[in-house]
């Protein structure tokens, strides 16, 4: 990440007012107020982001401490939301989706007033991470191998040692279906 980059999100702890947001929704609460506005305001004084080279990470928690990264890279989507109380505050929430096989987010960025300006950084260094990736991947392939000019895709080592265990996990599992048959009949 470059210097300027780097710099146009400092920010670790949410904006301010995510805390009044927090009251505000603990207080439609009535009754529940005081079992809500507890551990949201615990969320909110432990919660800290960070934007890194690789990534953004984001953690919480008083009792049980957690944490979640995700690199740029892992991205699928991104995602701006925003109820109606929180446009009147000027806030916004941004879900990163990953490949996870989880309809969930992955993560949600709370408490931001430049939600756009912060959705459009994470675009860019998500087509970064990726087309860094199969750049280098490719000038590692042209380097060992020529190609002769086919449309082959370049897949690094690490994805080829995946893609072979999967295809021997599979054949070994029709193997031990065709004897299981074999032996039925």
């Amino acid at each position: 990440m470059t210097s300027d980059e780097s710099k146009s999100f400092p920010f670790e702890r949410p904006d301010p007012d995510l805390m009044r947001y927090y009251v505000i929704c603990a207080l439609l609460t009535l009754v529940g107020a005081p079992f809500v506005i507890l551990p949201l305001w615990f969320r909110y004084a432990t919660l800290r982001y960070k934007i890194d080279e690789d990534g953004i990470s984001m953690k919480w928690g008083v009792l049980m401490r957690r944490e979640i990264y995700v690199t740029y890279r892992r991205i699928q989507d991104i995602h701006v939301t925003r109820n109606l109380l929180e446009r009147w505050m000027g806030l916004a929430k941004i879900s990163l989706q990953t490949a996870s096989g989880s309809s969930q987010a992955e993560l949600i960025i709370e408490g931001t007033k430049q939600p756009e300006a912060l959705r459009d950084f994470l675009y860019r260094r998500m087509r970064g991470a990726r087309n860094e990736g199969h750049h280098t991947a490719a000038a590692d392939r042209s380097a060992v191998a020529p190609t002769s000019g086919s449309d082959d895709i370049p897949i690094d080592d690490a994805a080829n040692d995946l893609v072979l265990h999967a295809l021997t996990d599979i054949r070994d599992s029709l193997r031990d279906l065709v004897r299981k048959q074999g032996a039925r009949e």
